[in-house]
């Protein structure tokens, strides 16, 4: 079991002092899944003054003294130490109104969302586990404490953690559990939408999304209700073998786990069922979903409360995901320069995995989208002119050479870009000033 240098003192500090104390939760989880942990949870028999008292000579921070918490900064890191306590009345869904603490560990154990989260540990101790939370993590499950009800009804994210920590985990959500989340995925309203958004992209980027998201549709709907038009929506075309939601997650599946990758994969087909025509043939068509899916997956993530970054990358992801161009620098060039190498990249890994999320005999194959990276690369490992900062000439050198300063100087400069693009004129500042001289 690891435990940072910090963990121990602060353990073996209380335990010196008379006090029982353990690390808890998620540190004790991911040291047996053979993970370090980034941060660390104490919980005591101490009662709060009395913490304060044997870190005396610490720096604390009363955190959430009323709580039974407070921040313990020992060797830089800081550690949470919590006396062991009963929660009392969740009328938010959300937080206790009151807290009684206790002597016991146990009871402090029985209050803990998921049994892989309610284990303890010292090195005096070894392991504590009440409520088979080893068993669960030996067997891939996620299980609720005690009545599953009850520890939905008293912190609705909870419903988000369980997926979040299937997902990432690549675990199996334990039955009762499960019916629990579905039957009270409404309760999901009462939480702050920042909380929801925070596990959300944390389920998306986990290995197991795909999974949980096709099992655990209707409890992402009652957030972001506008991809339930997906779930049963028939695509009606020879590439597609899938319904519209299962190739959403199928395209998520198939992107690395990066948020904005992720969400874009998430939104990508948000607005095809309101861009449905069907030919004469029966055959489903989609045209302008693209642009519009942009439009609807900006609006949610505001409504999420994501930031401006990711808001417009996901927004240019899902616009640009139909854009097919031409593997020719002079095209790459172009889309280089408009939408920056970042998201030229991510562009072509959310365009693979939308094609693989279609027949598999459709797929064009590695070696086409390898292709399309090889050549941007060239580009930029020889840094050759594709954006307006790659320029031999500036505004100011137009100036010099007695071009006055006017809206129309952006216009050529960009008509210079376009030039050395198409090869020409050569990026060299005599050439281009040159070749002003022409532009009408």
């Amino acid at each position: 079991m690891y435990l940072s240098n910090a963990c121990k003192k602060a353990i073996e500090s209380l335990e010196k002092a008379g006090f029982e104390a353990y690390a808890v939760g998620g540190c004790v989880r991911d040291s047996i899944l053979g993970k370090i942990p980034t941060d660390y949870d104490i919980t005591t028999s101490a009662l709060p003054d009395e913490t304060k008292a044997v870190f005396k000579n610490e720096h604390v921070i009363e955190t959430g003294i009323k709580h039974g918490t407070v921040t313990v900064l020992i060797e830089h890191q800081p550690l949470e130490i919590t006396t062991f306590r009963i929660d009392k009345n969740y009328s938010d869904n959300r937080h206790p109104e009151k807290v009684e603490f206790t002597r016991s560990l146990k009871d402090d154990l029985a209050r803990r969302d998921f049994t892989i989260n309610a284990l303890a540990y010292s090195d005096k101790t070894g392991i504590i586990d009440e409520f088979g939370g080893i068993s669960d993590l030996e067997h891939g499950i996620i299980r609720a404490v005690g009545e599953t009800d009850l520890r939905f009804n008293e912190d609705a994210l909870r419903i988000m953690r369980a997926l979040r920590f299937a997902s990432v985990l690549g675990f199996e959500i334990e039955e009762k559990t499960a019916e629990s989340i579905h039957k009270n995925r409404e309760l999901l309203k009462n939480i702050s939408i920042e909380r929801f958004s925070s596990e959300l992209i944390k389920l998306l980027c986990g290995k197991g999304a795909e999974k949980i998201l096709l099992e655990f549709s209707d409890v992402l709907f009652v957030l972001v209700p506008e991809l339930s038009v997906l779930k049963d929506f028939n695509q009606l075309h020879f590439r597609h073998d899938k319904t519209a939601f299962e190739h959403t997650a199928a395209v998520i599946k198939n992107t690395p786990p990066k948020p904005v990758l992720r969400l874009a994969a998430l939104f990508h087909d948000i607005a095809k069922p309101r861009c449905l025509n069907i030919d004469e043939n029966g055959i489903g068509h989609y045209y302008g979903h693209a642009p519009i899916g942009a439009f609807i997956a900006k609006d949610i993530l505001t409504r999420l409360k994501l930031d401006n970054e990711t808001k417009s990358a996901v927004e240019e992801l899902v616009r640009l995901h139909e854009n097919r161009f031409p593997a020719e620098p002079k095209a790459i060039k172009r889309l280089l320069g408009k939408i920056g190498a970042e998201r030229y990249f991510d562009l072509l890994e959310l365009m693979r995995a939308d094609d693989l999320g279609k027949k598999a005999e459709h797929f064009p194959g590695e070696e086409f989208y390898e292709n399309y990276r090889r050549i941007a690369k060239e580009i930029i490992k020889k840094s050759e002119c594709f954006s307006l900062s790659d320029l031999a000439v500036n505004g100011k050198d137009l100036i010099s050479a007695g071009i006055p300063p006017s809206p129309k100087m952006g216009e050529i400069l960009q008509s210079l870009l376009e030039a050395v693009i198409d090869e020409t004129v050569p990026n060299e500042k005599a050439a281009l000033l040159d070749f002003v001289k022409k532009l009408p």
